[in-house]
C-alpha cells in the first residue's frame, strides 16, 4: 500500500519506519485539519482518555489551536494521534495527548507515533529539548525513546504522571 502524507504548508513529516499498515500520515495545523478529521481525533481522544481511562476532564483545553496535530491512519481510520508544540520562545518543544486506539494496540503504532513526533519536532528545530508529562506507568517505555524522568510523581486528572525530558537530538550537526 502507498503511504499518503498530508501536511500543512512548510511542515516536514519524517515517515521512515512506519508500520506497513499505515496508509496515511498527517501533520497539520489546527486550521488545516478540516471538520471530519477534527471530529475523528476529538472522538478518539474522548474514547481513550475520558471513557476508557474514566477521567472526567475538559479535553478541548484551548491548546489545540496552538498545536500541530500528528495522526496515523490505516484503512480502518485514525489509529494513533499526538499533539506537538514548539514554545513561543522557541526554547523547548513538547508533545501530549499521545494515544493509540484500543483495537490497534500492540502493533507498533505507539512506537511509530512517538518516533515520528520526535523526528518531526527536531526537523523543525534540532536543538530543542523535548519535555513531556507521561503517565507514570509508561515512564520506562518513554525511556526507551531517550526520555529521562525528573521530579516527583504527581496527580494529573486522577492519574499519576511524571515529567520527562529528552535533550539529545538524533540529528547529527
Amino acid at each position: 500500500m502507498v503511504l499518503r502524507q498530508t501536511l500543512s504548508p512548510g511542515l516536514l513529516l519524517p515517515t521512515s519506519g512506519l508500520p506497513s499498515d499505515i496508509t496515511t500520515a498527517w501533520l497539520l495545523r489546527f486550521e488545516d485539519l478540516g471538520v471530519p478529521r477534527l471530529y475523528e481525533l476529538l472522538r478518539l481522544r474522548a474514547e481513550v482518555f475520558v471513557v476508557e481511562q474514566r477521567c472526567a476532564y475538559l479535553d478541548p483545553d484551548g491548546e489545540d489551536m496552538d498545536a500541530l496535530h500528528l495522526g496515523l491512519e490505516t484503512d480502518a481510520g485514525l489509529v494513533a494521534y499526538v499533539r506537538l508544540f514548539l514554545s513561543a520562545s522557541n526554547a523547548e518543544a513538547k508533545f501530549g495527548r499521545v494515544l493509540v486506539a484500543r483495537e490497534a494496540r500492540g502493533q507498533g503504532f505507539g512506537e511509530a507515533l512517538v518516533s515520528t513526533a520526535i523526528a518531526s519536532l527536531w526537523a523543525m528545530n534540532p536543538t530543542l529539548p523535548i519535555r513531556i508529562s507521561a503517565q507514570a506507568h509508561l515512564a520506562d517505555w518513554y525511556q526507551r525513546h531517550g526520555f529521562v524522568a525528573y521530579g516527583e510523581v504527581y496527580d494529573e486528572d486522577g492519574i499519576p504522571h511524571v515529567g520527562m525530558l529528552r535533550t539529545s537530538s538524533p540529528i547529527k550537526r
